[in-house]
């Protein structure tokens, strides 16, 4: 074996062993989700008990995810890509326990805050103020968490002046602003976010930015997206899904080289 060859294989073995001592945020193992889908309608029980004896199940299934397996380490900022309809969106609800898993397991080791759709729980009746501390709440945490957390979700929504006043009387840009600024600034150990990095104006858009750089190595983060120029700013590693399975991971760069291959956009 040559010089080259020998250090070539340390610093591989060397890598390998700093992997092994990292902390795991996230194990999925085996991971698989079916739907069952109607396909007809039954009039009563009576129908129903006739198609059972016909064999007539009435649905059918259908295979989301199929033995998914990856981890998560703690501190590392990890993008998950696919086409529309891979299976990515249904993988993040069943790290949020949205949905449970038809087969495998998922292990999560600390608080889990996931972002998959902003804004969902706020109520239009309610003051800003009062829509922190219920999304808080939906969350899972207590009112005392929550003022702790109260002004730097403020702060950073850039919103003070107007958290007593009914979100109904808010701009559209204002709720988005407020819902992304919960989900950010949410103390969790793991940060789940789906579509939602990009929001408000192009100052609050740069402000964002600024706060994912800065979150590298300090915060656990899983980003469902799109947009390869997010993954390639953002992500230390990346999985990219099609049809139910995961068919590349690793290093940003590979990843979304293999993406734009599923739409053979690549050069």
């Amino acid at each position: 074996m040559s010089k080259t060859q020998k250090s070539i294989q340390k610093s591989t073995e060397k890598a390998a062993k700093k992997t092994q001592e990292r902390k795991v945020a996230i194990t999925v193992s085996h991971l698989s989700k079916t739907f069952k889908l109607p396909t007809e309608r039954s009039f009563g029980l009576k129908q129903v008990i006739f198609n059972r004896l016909r064999g007539i199940k009435g649905y059918t299934e259908q295979q989301v995810l199929n033995d998914v397996s990856f981890k998560v380490y703690d501190g590392e900022f990890l993008g998950i890509v696919g086409r529309n309809g891979s299976g990515k969106s249904t993988l993040l609800k069943l790290l949020s326990k949205i949905y449970t898993p038809t087969k495998g397991k998922i292990e999560i080791d600390g608080s889990l805050v996931p972002f998959i759709e902003l804004g969902v729980g706020f109520n239009p009746e309610l003051t800003g103020r009062e829509n922190v501390y219920l999304n808080g709440a939906m969350l899972g945490f207590s009112n005392q968490e929550m003022d702790a957390m109260y002004d730097d979700i403020v702060n950073f929504a850039e919103l003070p002046e107007f958290m007593d006043q009914k979100l109904k009387n808010y701009s559209s840009g204002m709720q988005v602003r407020l819902a992304f600024s919960i989900a950010i600034r949410a103390r969790g150990d793991i940060l789940i976010l789906d579509e939602v990095l990009a929001v408000g104006d192009a100052a609050f858009q740069k402000k964002c930015n600024d706060y994912f750089a800065s979150l590298h190595g300090k915060q656990t983060v899983i980003l469902v997206t799109h947009s390869m120029e997010n993954v390639l700013a953002y992500c230390d590693r990346a999985i990219l899904i099609e049809k139910g399975k995961i068919i590349e991971e690793g290093e940003p760069a590979k990843v979304t080289e293999a993406y734009l291959k599923l739409f053979n956009l690549n050069s």
